[in-house]
This record gives structure tokens, sequence and C-alpha cells, in this order.
């Protein structure tokens, strides 16, 4: 998610796994600590922020990227007997049910923690930590609308409308977090067995469904760098932070009123080897530091109160006041039904 996109996050994790290993590939210290925090590949970090947590805690930071946040989570449960790591972070709100259903997390709770990601506590025990807020929303090429002389859309219903017949790319909900995403947001909005009806006039309105986010944004989206044929396309409310002028203006505007939210955890995982030094690692994501650059390295918003977003995104990419979201129960009860259901309906 980003103007660097977790495209650009994606290319920058080698360099911060290597940015992770300061103590350890020095040899000056082989007694040090060291804490596995295995997350989804979109994780980055500015290496000289890791690299001072390193000094300051004792603490060798390993980084394991595991796949997409759905990906991560069937990991995470299926090793629960063997642990990945010690720490997981980008759990998601779409996920986070099946990761407490299969008990692979560790009650924690953080002092930072009443300092905003209460508001997305999962459960009473406090085995996730929301670290960071990522909202999905349709964006649009402003310039595209303009030149066309065709009204931009606003809800999700507009998709549906002949005139935007052809234009949409987005993921596909059966192999993307954003996609799935998108699909929760339909069913909130249209309710059952309604939004089966959005998406039969969706799929005759010619959406495009590639397999991740990075083909509908960088190949489908004309307001992207990849300059695609399609001005809709389905990433993030803190996208349009990246696509910016010369003048700082935005390109592209998220449709706020089609947003589901999505927040995205870390936890101690059950078994992890020094349960303490992963506490710590818990208490450095929430740290003013680190929250202070997750929006210029991951764009997503921090999910700790009164840190500050970089200039411009109050106008360019500000978090929409009121998105969709269904209760983490209902989305574990009906999700694999609703999957399936859209598997059906959508590709026969």
């Amino acid at each position: 998610m980003n103007p660097l996109l977790r495209w650009a996050a994606a290319l920058a994790a080698a360099a911060l796994t290597t940015g992770c290993s300061l103590i350890g590939s020095s040899g000056e210290d082989t007694a040090a600590r060291t804490v596995t925090l295995v997350a989804h590949d979109s994780f980055v970090a500015d290496p000289a922020l890791l690299a001072d947590f390193e000094k300051r805690s004792g603490i060798h930071l390993e980084i394991r990227n595991s796949g997409d946040a759905g990906e991560l989570t069937n990991k995470l449960a299926l090793s629960k007997a063997a642990p990945l790591g010690d720490v997981a972070y980008g759990v998601d709100s779409t996920f986070a049910s099946r990761a407490l259903r299969a008990d692979v997390f560790a009650p924690y709770r953080p002092a930072a923690a009443d300092r905003g990601p209460q508001r997305y506590a999962q459960d009473q025990q406090n085995r996730l930590t929301a670290v960071d807020v990522a909202d999905v929303c349709l964006n649009i090429d402003t310039a595209w609308f303009a030149a066309h002389r065709l009204p931009e859309p606003t809800t999700l219903r507009d998709l549906t409308d002949p005139r935007y017949r052809d234009l949409t790319s987005m993921p596909d909900p059966t192999t993307s977090s954003p996609g799935l995403a998108f699909l929760l947001g339909t069913i909130d909005a249209f309710g059952e067995p309604g939004w089966q009806d959005y998406w039969r006039a969706l799929d005759a309105n010619g959406v495009r469904l590639s397999s991740g986010w990075e083909e509908a944004y960088n190949q489908d989206f004309s307001g992207s760098t990849g300059q695609g044929p399609r001005p809709i396309v389905l990433s993030y409310a803190s996208s349009p932070a990246a696509e910016v002028d010369e003048n700082g203006a935005p390109r592209t505007k998220a449709l706020l009123d089609t947003c589901y939210r999505q927040v995205e955890y870390a936890g101690v995982l059950t078994g992890a080897k020094d349960p303490q030094a992963a506490r710590e690692v818990v208490d450095f994501l929430l740290s003013s530091e680190f929250q202070g650059q997750v929006a210029d390295q991951m764009y997503v918003y921090p999910a700790v109160d009164g840190v500050p977003l970089p200039e411009g995104w109050a106008a360019s990419a500000p978090l929409p006041p009121r998105p969709a979201e269904l209760p983490a129960d209902e989305v574990e009860n009906n999700r694999d039904r609703w999957v399936e259901q859209w598997r059906t309906l959508v590709r026969g």
C-alpha cells in the first residue's frame, strides 16, 4: 500500500534483512539475544532505525518474510508446533480471527496499547496489538475522467453503471488480501444475498480481476507510473500520497465512501525462544520512532495516536472517516463460504 506502494516496500525488503543483521554480522556480540520477526512480504523499515534498536536493546533482529497477510496467517497456523519465529507482524483484520482461533499468539499488552491500538483489539487476552491501519479503497485517475468529460464515480454502485464499463481493475478476492477486503466491504454494503447481485452486475460491467495488487495497480491503473488503460483501481486510502505531481498536487484520489478498514497486527508467538526479548520487539513496533516512519516506509497510517503524518497526507491521503468493517467473528464464521460463493459466481 503506498505511493511507492507495497510494491516498493517489497523491493526494499531484501535491503531490510541486511539492515537487521548488524549485531550478528559484525561478530562483535555473538551472545546477543536473537528475535526472529516473521512478517508479510511488504514489511519494510528504515535500516538505520533497526540498527539503532539492535544497538540499544542488544537484540539481534532477524526478519523472515512469509508471503502476504493470508499466506502469513496460514503459515503461522500450520507451524504452531514448531513456530517460524518469535514475533509476527502483518496478520490483518481479515485474517486475525483465524490466527486467534489457531492460538498461535501469546497474551501480551504493551504499555503503548492504550494510546490508540486498543481501538482495534481483537480479543480480551491481548494476543494481537494493532501496529498500523491501511484502509482498502477504490482509487481513480482524476485527470483521465477530466479528459474524457465523464463524471467521477463516488460509490460502489457506480461501478455497475454502464458509463464505467471496462474501466475498473482489482485483485482477486481469493488470492489477495485487499481483494478479500473489498469483497467484505460489498457484503457489508449490500448484505446477503444482495452482495451476489452486486458482483453479477460488476462482472457484467467488465471489471478486470488480477491475481494480486501489484498487477492491478502497476499494470492496469492509468494513474500509476505503469500508465495502464483503466482509470479505476482497488488500492489503499494512502495511495494518492505517492501519486503527486511536481507541485505536490495529487493526481489520483481515493473514493472514501468505498473503503473497508484493514488493520495490521503484531504479537508474540506461542513458543517464542526468548519471550521477554520478543515483547521488547513488539514494544519497539509501537514506539514513536517506529510509528513515525510507517507512513513513509509502508504507506500505512500509524495505529498510535499523535504520530504526525508526512506533509501533504491531510490533503492527498486522509484516513476515511467511516470505513466499512465487519465483526471479526462474523468474518471468521463466514469467510470460507463467502469466498467459495464468490468463486462459483464469478469464476463459474
